[in-house]
């Protein structure tokens, strides 16, 4: 019960924050972000193991449907996003791969987005694009990067791919995120929700890139925690009537 009634502060802070800019700012100490504050420190900043499903429908309204190995739409839907995986890995360890003369793996992910959903669009029966804002204009950054829909009987699937290096299956650092929004909230249906995640080897210099294996992951499950970040951009920092000493060479 804690944890809803968190989430549901967080969520109001949120919403506050969304529709004006910016936090309004506290008049009193009952305001939501004083009561958010209290809170975090109580909890030592960090709230864990948040099902991911709650966190999508207190905030966004919409639910996190469990793959159900029984039905046979979703199976199929699951055989093709497979093979979509299996040529995508295989189109990208290619010696002549466009992302070979990549230096960073994070400027691959787009590639993968854009290899799936090439490649789910021509599977049959489905249609796969970058999912919509709740205003109706499309958005890559943010989650989830993919919406697949079967065409006969409507049903949507979200699938958000990630690339890990070989070694750090187990890493505690952050691999997933979801930043609660308003405008830009591209979750719009009660659906299932899948991450698919690619490993690859460690790239010697001058090297190549090889994917070695991928996994398709329910997150019907999924637990997630929320760290506490204040943050601030230069922009707010470097304002004039705030500083107070300056120097040049």
């Amino acid at each position: 019960m804690l944890r809803i009634a968190a989430l549901c502060l967080i969520t109001t802070f949120l919403v506050l924050a969304d529709l004006s800019g910016s936090a309004t700012p506290a008049t009193t100490a009952d305001a939501p972000v004083n009561q958010l504050i209290r809170w975090l420190l109580d909890e030592d900043r960090q709230l864990r193991g948040i099902p991911f499903a709650e966190v999508i429908f207190d905030t966004t309204g919409k639910r996190v449907l469990p793959v159900n190995p029984k039905n046979e739409i979703d199976q199929r839907v699951m055989r093709q996003i497979s093979a979509a995986c299996d040529d995508t890995i295989k189109r990208f360890n290619t010696p002549d791969s466009a992302i070979q003369d990549v230096a960073r793996i994070n400027e691959v992910s787009s590639r993968f987005e854009d290899s799936l959903r090439q490649l789910l669009n021509g599977a049959p029966g489905l249609n796969c694009d970058f999912p919509r804002t709740a205003e109706g204009r499309v958005q890559r950054s943010g989650y989830p990067d993919l919406r697949i829909v079967d065409l006969a009987s409507k049903r949507v699937f979200y699938l958000d791919p990630k690339l890990y290096v070989a070694g750090s299956r187990d890493s505690s650092f952050r691999a997933f995120y979801f930043e609660p929004k308003i405008g830009t909230n591209k979750v719009r249906d009660d659906t299932v929700h899948l991450v698919v995640g690619f490993e690859h080897e460690p790239r010697e210099k001058n090297g190549a890139w090889k994917f070695i294996r991928w996994d398709l992951i329910d997150l019907a499950q999924f637990k997630v925690k929320l760290k506490a970040e204040f943050q601030g951009s230069n922009h707010d920092m470097y304002r004039p009537e705030a500083i107070v000493a300056s120097g040049a060479n």
